[in-house]
């Protein structure tokens, strides 16, 4: 009897001689110990040292260009360079030129992708709204710190941070900069690692500190008071809401919705846009709105074109005769990116260890890191004249006796032996004899000595001036206080982003407007191929046409102002108006949703739900016999989304949806001949899209629910003979005069 095979592990073939195939010895290894071994490093090296930022607000690779400028003198000097710079900085960052330059080009004034920039360049760096405007090389640009920079190395070499070795140990780098200001909430930040990603808005610098001073003060103070909304440097209008606001300042997610600025110029019956949303870029729309006028869908738009020049963005669209300038910007925000959505994820890298934070949180670590920052420079300036006062009070030793010191240093023979003289003679230690020898000879008198003494006194209320803040958690408050207030009040600048707060109503009222409202019906072929016919056109057409092998699956009855909801197989919704649908005829085979909705690779269509108004249910079977009764209202978004992922649950195959207005009773059949009949309103709604629903069938083994009727549809005459008050229910064999009809329908 053949020996029973071992099922086979999941293992990776190791090569162990070094130089692959050169004998043929291999080892085996399970794949998650080469995971663990190989891979896991590498995850945590992009996370903890490449992608995710840290409460300074910088990347390594962001510390070290700016460490390596300001080590190279351009806080103070005049500019040198790019490639000079890019050349010291590898240094520090051995991942090459190219990235070191891509780095600078982000943080430099030129690109305009910070609100405020810590590089000052001279020459073309491209610009954050182009995505073809291409950056000149590093040979050709110039650069030096901004003068706000002198915020990021405050008390740098005042021990405020750890320095650590570079990549060969050959020379010593911060492993954070000290910013006087919270910079992670005021640069814009966006890092994509391994399973994680950040993406950090900015924020207006005078608005964070007054925000940070005011949690300072009081911890239960309303962010949204002092922090109205993010600030970019492209400028736009913030389409304020209030609910997601509070949601992104207290989780560190969400979205904020941006609007370009524009302008109509009545002589030249022509729109300027002069400002877009940080999140795109001028070519993006253009691409857009030529798309969009290809397809028929915009007829508005005489031409459209980039008129970009020093001056700054400008986009000029030329209108027709007789076009409201308003509707149809209300028409582009709808369907182009000159409206966008900025999202959030405030990842953070907090001792090593990332971290999703809401604002509160975020300033709340960094007052807590500030405050550590302080009391080591505090400890350094203590420890610093501390020194110095144990100088000077050698140096008292010696004024009561200058001669003595003098013969002291003459009568000794040996030069080594200065020193422990000098300290047996006046009872000092080895650091304040050193001191007094190294004195020069024009200095031993008393003017000088009595000069130098003078500062004991100072030096000693200094010490505990600062003792005394060091020890007072009200007088460090009180001090970082004041930093954020000569920060705000140096660099501090109006918002860019203006805030619109009854932009949504507007544009809700505008879109419906423009959406004409009249009787459609729509049919939907068993391939997916769906059309839209008028009243008017349906009474004349003949028979529909479909594609050979193809057939009707549903009809329903409709307005051009419903949606629809395509339903399939890989736990998705995608959804769509039906006024993006062209009115159709019988004649022809209509728009096949696949394409037109653009589902993902080998994904099929599993059930189509239309609806005018997201009230009622839509009504979700699985092969395991379970049902799911949703709201309708958990697949309506105010952001037009066009794909919703995990639409439905995945534990058990998708059998089909049926759109539910009230409670029916439904007939479900099971593949081994069974069925049951049992009441919608014993099925509780859930809130969740993916919730795995409750049993309505007890199903055979081997058996699946294959799917589901309305009563008066399925045909069933011995209706008692299915029908349950509770479920789950194994039903009945189905007797031959209750089978259904052949034709399946779709439920729309």
């Amino acid at each position: 009897m053949a020996k029973k095979k071992q099922p086979e592990q999941n293992i990776k073939k190791v090569n162990t001689d070094g130089v692959m195939g050169l004998h043929g010895s291999t080892t085996e290894q399970p794949i998650s110990e080469t995971l663990e071994i190989n891979y896991m490093p590498y995850a945590m090296s992009v996370i903890v040292s490449r992608a995710i930022p840290e409460i300074d607000g910088f990347k390594p690779s962001h510390r070290k260009l700016l460490y390596t400028m300001y080590k190279m003198g351009l806080l103070t000097g005049g500019r040198t360079k790019s490639a000079n710079i890019v050349g010291q900085t590898m240094r520090l960052n051995p991942h090459g030129d190219s990235a070191i330059y891509e780095t600078m080009v982000r943080l430099a004034k030129g690109n305009e992708s910070l609100l405020h920039p810590f590089v000052d360049s001279k020459g073309n760096f491209g610009k954050v709204y182009s995505r073809d405007m291409a950056y000149a090389a590093s040979r050709y640009t110039e650069a030096k710190l901004d003068p706000i920079c002198a915020e990021i190395f405050k008390d740098i070499d005042s021990d405020t941070v750890d320095m650590v070795d570079n990549y060969d140990a050959t020379m010593k780098e911060p492993s954070l900069l000290p910013t006087t200001f919270p910079n992670v909430l005021v640069s814009a930040n966006q890092g994509i690692a391994v399973a994680m990603a950040s993406n950090i808005c900015s924020f207006n610098l005078k608005e964070i500190c007054d925000t940070t001073i005011a949690l300072m003060k009081n911890p239960d103070h309303d962010i949204l008071e002092t922090l109205p909304g993010p600030d970019f440097s492209t400028g736009a209008q913030l389409l304020f809401d209030e609910n997601a606001t509070r949601e992104i300042y207290a989780t560190g997610r969400g979205s904020f919705k941006l609007r370009a600025k524009w302008r109509y110029v009545k002589e030249g019956n022509l729109i300027e846009v002069t400002e877009i949303p940080y999140s795109t870029a001028t070519e993006v729309i253009m691409d857009k709105v030529a798309d969009l006028i290809k397809q028929g869908k915009i007829r508005e738009i005489a031409d459209m074109r980039d008129e970009t020049d020093l001056g700054g963005l400008k986009l000029t669209i030329d209108l027709k005769r007789g076009v409201d300038p308003d509707k149809l910007m209300q028409k582009l925000f709808r369907m182009t990116p000159l409206q966008d959505s900025f999202p959030c994820n405030f990842n953070i890298l907090i001792a090593g260890m990332p971290r999703v934070m809401g604002v509160g949180e975020i300033l709340e670590e960094w007052t807590a890191w500030r405050t550590g920052c302080v009391k080591r420079r505090l400890y350094f300036q203590i420890n610093k004249k501390e020194e110095r006062l144990h100088l000077l009070k050698g140096l008292e030793r010696i004024l009561l006796d200058i001669d003595k010191a003098i013969a002291i240093i003459r009568e000794t023979e040996l030069e080594n032996e200065v020193v422990p003289n000098l300290m047996i003679g006046f009872g000092i230690d080895e650091i304040q004899a050193n001191y007094v020898a190294e004195i020069k000879l024009r200095n031993i008198n008393k003017e000088y000595i009595l000069r130098q003494t003078k500062a004991t006194s100072a030096l000693e209320q200094e010490i505990a001036d600062l003792t005394d803040t060091l020890n007072s958690p009200r007088k460090l408050k009180n001090l970082i206080i004041r930093e954020l207030e000569e920060v705000s009040k140096k660099f501090g600048k109006p918002r860019k982003t203006e805030i619109v707060y009854d932009a949504e109503t507007i544009a809700i009222e505008d879109e419906q407007e423009q959406v004409p409202d009249y009787p459609v019906t729509v049919f939907l072929s068993r391939e997916g191929y769906l059309k839209k016919i008028t009243q008017a056109s349906l009474r004349m057409s003949g028979e529909q046409k479909f594609k050979e092998g193809d057939s009707l699956l549903s009809t329903r009855e409709t307005t051009n102002r419903a949606e629809l909801l395509a339903f399939t197989d890989q736990f998705q919704c995608y959804k769509a108006r039906l006024s993006d649908f062209d009115d159709s005829k019988a004649s022809l085979l209509g728009d096949f949703l696949p394409q037109k909705l653009g589902f993902d690779t080998g994904e099929t269509l599993k059930s189509l739900v239309i609806t005018a108004d997201y009230k009622g249910f839509a009504l979700f079977f699985f092969e395991n016999g379970k049902a799911a009764k949703v709201p309708l209202s958990a697949y309506e978004t105010k952001t037009n989304r066009k794909k919703l992922t995990g639409a439905y649950s995945d534990k058990s195959p998708l059998v089909q949806v049926n759109a539910l207005e009230e409670d029916i009773q439904m007939a479900v059949y099971a593949t081994d001949g069974r069925a049951a009949i049992f009441s919608t309103a014993q099925l509780l709604p859930k809130t969740t899209r993916n919730t795995q629903g409750v049993a309505v069938m007890s199903l055979k083994k081997k058996a699946v629910l294959e799917k589901a009727l309305p009563l008066e549809e399925s045909g069933i005459v011995n209706v008692s003979r299915y029908r349950t008050k509770t479920i789950p229910s194994a039903g009945a064999l189905l007797k031959e005069e209750d089978s259904p009809e052949k034709q399946q329908t779709f439920d729309v």
